[in-house]
């Protein structure tokens, strides 16, 4: 017993760590804090929307009618998905924590064993190993992306093994399950592109092409396809109706704005792929290329990483670039579909180079050694720092799950109402969307990344006049439009004003009429609106209580038909 725990100590320490990691969501449960943005303000309510619709299995052109007035089946993905699954089996929370869960021991692992049989190989780099997978696996992955990311590590193992005609069934179970837990159009659609170039640069290199090799790449890419049949049939077939997206007209930098976006990318990354390499990591690859040139010798393959992230990242930057508005202007697939993505394989990129940098310093001599001991210790407790939920919002003095949806609170409106909220909608302003929605409230405004073209027209007649006073909400809407939301003038793209801000409005302006039309009774506002009665808005009731962070005043429709 004692032996197999000395064999494999680092691994069982680090299994350890990433239990104590994930454990917020057992002791705090709902009090926990976790990420907002991308997250509780949207896919999160979009799995327990259709988990809960009966809806799963529908044709995509069946109405669901809880968001956007009713959105068509399709715009809320694939039943094929493992994360909606855990949404039918258990509670929203319950399965937002086991996820959470999963992403980061299929993380630890799969980088673990990346490294260990294909990066680093032998037993004096175990810690090494243990260390850089342990800090990949702390990473702040998109919580809802389940294998997106954190899958990346796991599949470049099995397809490196396949490639080296090394493979067992387990490499290509691999392959044929990440698909129902991980996102195509995400991260995998430029995962796959970057095999099929070793798959080409191979054949070009030896003259033979490996068969194996394309057909791991061609089998998991049809096993995303079979899993994203509807995207594929609304996106190549024929939609069910116009998607706003087409009138998307992102990316008006000049050369310059395109070259520091690309930087910004290469030294602090995206939102959604953030990968905290800026301190410990590039000082460990800085400091392993300058001994390596010292002792006349050369690091290729870490150049090659750190090279391969730096072009991808300035690709990034220049998918942004103005001169690329003359090939979307003239194709609806670029306009659309976001080809700058492949920055988002930069996390795998950059903890492989760290790997790579931390040989380099341990074969150096004993006192580089203990300097890389140092560096793991340093990066895992940065990214614990920086990127575990619990330590970050609550240094923000973001909310909690329960803080944030406040479903008691929205419950005692509804109750109030008296109504079925299927046979009324409503409309958020200074809070998401998400929040109402959450509740089994029915919502005329909401965000989600495809919804009718017709409807978003309709949805800007209400917020016309608003839009007219601020430039930057009236671009954030008209060029993009996937938060589809009652932007004001006077809260600008903000949108979670507790009641400890005493915000207020003075100057609403809305088209009643319009808002009538899409069917909107009733206004539920995170800050008092002076104007109402301008507005044709008449104050029902306040609502509020010492457990949640809302002040909540409802307002009924008085205006239009």
């Amino acid at each position: 017993m004692s032996g197999a725990f000395t064999k494999h100590k680092w691994v069982l320490t680090a299994v350890v760590l990433v239990a104590l990691y994930v454990s917020p969501y057992v002791f705090l449960g709902e009090d926990a804090h976790v990420r907002i943005h991308d997250n509780l303000d949207s896919n999160v309510v979009w799995f327990k929307i259709l988990a809960e619709s009966g809806q799963i299995f529908a044709p995509s052109e069946t109405e669901i009618p809880h968001m956007l007035g009713g959105l068509p089946r399709g715009s809320y993905g694939s039943e094929f998905n493992f994360i909606l699954w855990l949404f039918v089996w258990f509670k929203p929370f319950t399965a937002y924590a086991i996820n959470e869960t999963l992403m980061r021991f299929v993380a630890f692992f799969g980088m673990y064993l990346l490294l260990q049989k294909h990066v680093i190989q032998g037993e004096r780099y175990k810690f090494i190993a243990s260390g850089v997978a342990l800090a990949f696996s702390f990473l702040p992955f998109l919580p809802t992306s389940g294998l997106s990311f954190a899958g990346m590590p796991l599949v470049l193992y099995a397809f490196l093994n396949i490639r080296a005609e090394k493979a067992t069934v387990k490499d290509w179970l691999i392959l044929l399950l990440v698909p129902f837990y991980s996102s195509l159009v995400l991260t995998f659609a430029f995962f796959l592109a970057a095999m099929g170039v070793v798959c080409l640069v191979d054949w070009m290199r030896t003259k033979r092409l490996n068969g194996k090799f394309l057909m791991a790449i061609a089998m998991m890419g049809s096993v995303y396809l079979l899993v994203e049949y509807r995207l594929v049939y609304e996106t190549f077939v024929a939609s069910s109706s116009v998607p706003h997206r087409v009138e998307f007209n992102l990316g008006h930098k000049d050369v310059w704005g395109a070259v520091k976006l690309g930087l910004e990318d290469f030294h602090t990354a995206h939102t959604h792929d953030i990968s905290l390499h800026e301190y410990g990591v590039l000082f460990a690859i800085g400091l392993a290329l300058l001994i390596s040139r010292l002792r006349g010798k050369q690091a290729k393959w870490l150049v090659f990483l750190v090279l391969l992230s730096f072009g991808l990242s300035l690709w990034y930057g220049f998918w942004y670039w103005e001169g690329m508005r003359f090939l979307k202007d003239r194709s609806e697939l670029l306009n659309t579909f976001n080809f700058a993505r492949f920055h988002f394989l930069s996390p795998l990129i950059w903890y492989v180079a760290f790997a790579l940098a931390l040989r380099v310093l341990v074969d150096k001599t004993r006192w580089m050694n203990v300097l890389a001991v140092l560096l793991v210790i340093s990066q895992v407790g940065y990214v614990t720092y920086a990127g575990h939920p619990e330590i970050k919002y609550q240094r923000y003095d973001s909310l909690s799950y329960r803080e944030f949806y406040s479903e008691e609170l929205f419950k005692s409106i509804q109750d109030h109402i008296g109504r079925d909220p299927a046979d009324y909608r409503v409309v958020s302003i200074g809070m998401h969307p998400a929040i109402p929605l959450y509740s089994g409230f029915h919502t005329v405004d909401g965000y989600i990344t495809s919804y009718p073209l017709e409807y978003k027209h309709a949805f800007r007649d209400v917020i016309a006049p608003e839009l007219e006073k601020n430039k930057t909400i009236r671009r954030y809407f008209d060029t993009w439009g996937s938060r589809c939301y009652v932007f004001t003038d006077e809260l600008g793209k903000h949108y979670t004003f507790t009641k400890e801000k005493e915000k207020e409005i003075d100057h609403l302006e809305l088209d009643t009429e319009a808002l009538k039309t899409l069917g909107g009774d009733y206004v539920l506002s995170a800050v008092k609106i002076n104007n109402s009665e301008e507005t044709r808005l008449k104050l029902i009731d306040t609502f509020e209580s010492e457990q949640s962070p809302w002040k909540i005043y409802v307002y009924e429709v008085t205006g239009g038909s």
